[in-house]
């Protein structure tokens, strides 16, 4: 099993990030505060204002340690990487399945198909756990919803189609997920659907800030093996955007984020003091809520799952990897169809 390398978040103001020999090391008002390998490290993720050094940067790129560029609140900005990695007949073959219209839509299918049955899987936890009868019951309505969703995904016929047909049950998913927030905080993190860019309410600012590094991850996991992350088969290539990045991470959106930015704020560790408005009605963490927040996701990835297609424990930092692999050997028809990760 491949080593889980790790990814350094750098998040203090005016930090100095450099080379030093073989490691790489950070400073804070010159002095020293922590000090990495770079052999332990597989990214680094900077927010806001940090300092670089160049020789850090060309010691980044030889590595093929990727070098991640977001701003204070985790949007993306730039990325630094070296050579591109993977085998360039991958990558013909990638291009070449794009244009094949069947094997695109099942693809996509098989994506959306892996993103609903994790989300359902969120909101039928909730209604088995929930102590109100009426929030139960909505849970259990959007729950049957998405199942009916599920059901009929193979009857879509067009992408286009496909791509609505998710947006109505993304609807109906966030419309039932404010009802998994304790009911004395519930107030504090209403939702009104899905906002972004930017989030404007508290729930929408801590989601759009984990989903930030379930992309950066699933943007790393598709490169290590070769894949092309421009080149998507659910979302449109657009100049600029990891359209495959987006469509990998579709599945694992339920998981990694929306079930811990639940038991963030359930447990009190995220509040609603720990979010601000902005000025035009933005919302977005605070500074220490965002260190907060980047800690709870480092120690989600270690844990370990089952994985159902290897039937073995993964760390589930892993699992990116893992469905990029997947995901590469369906393209080259090594596998009959893509088979996204679904949580149990």
């Amino acid at each position: 099993m491949r080593q889980i390398l790790n990814t350094l978040y750098v998040m203090t103001p005016h930090a100095y990030v450099h080379l030093e020999n073989d490691t790489l090391r950070i400073d804070v008002e010159r002095q020293k505060k922590m000090q990495v390998p770079l052999h332990h490290l597989g990214s680094v993720v900077c927010f806001g204002n940090i300092l670089v050094s160049p020789a850090l940067m060309h010691r980044c790129a030889d590595d093929g340690i990727s070098l991640v560029l977001l701003d204070d609140n985790g949007r993306f900005k730039a990325r630094l990487e070296g050579g591109i990695s993977g085998n360039i007949l991958l990558r013909q073959t990638q291009h070449r399945r794009a244009v094949d219209e069947q094997f695109t839509l099942a693809t996509a299918q098989a994506m959306i198909a892996g993103k609903l049955r994790n989300s359902r899987q969120v909101l039928m936890r909730g209604a088995r756990e929930a102590d109100d009868l009426k929030d139960c019951e909505i849970l259990s309505t959007a729950a049957e919803s998405l199942a009916r969703s599920i059901r009929n995904l193979p009857t879509i016929s067009s992408l286009d189609t496909l791509r609505g047909f998710e947006g109505d049950a993304a609807k109906v998913y966030f419309s039932a997920l404010p009802y998994l927030v304790r009911p004395n905080i519930r107030e504090h993190f209403a939702m009104n659907g899905r906002s972004r860019r930017p989030p404007r309410d508290r729930f929408n600012a801590l989601l759009s800030f984990l989903y930030s590094m379930v992309m950066n991850d699933c943007r790393s996991a598709l490169e290590s093996v070769g894949l092309d992350p421009q080149l998507g088969f659910l979302h449109a290539v657009r100049p600029g955007r990891a359209a495959l990045a987006l469509d990998l991470m579709e599945e694992f959106r339920a998981i990694f984020a929306d079930r811990l930015a639940l038991t963030l704020v359930n447990r009190g560790q995220i509040t609603f003091r720990d979010l601000s408005e902005r000025e035009g009605g933005a919302v977005y963490l605070e500074g220490e809520a965002r260190k907060a927040v980047v800690i709870a996701y480092q120690e989600r990835k270690q844990e370990q799952i089952t994985h159902p297609l290897l039937q073995t424990k993964v760390s589930v930092g892993l699992l990116p990897q893992l469905q990029a692999r997947f995901l590469a050997r369906t393209i080259r028809g090594e596998i009959d169809g893509y088979v996204p990760f679904i949580v149990k």
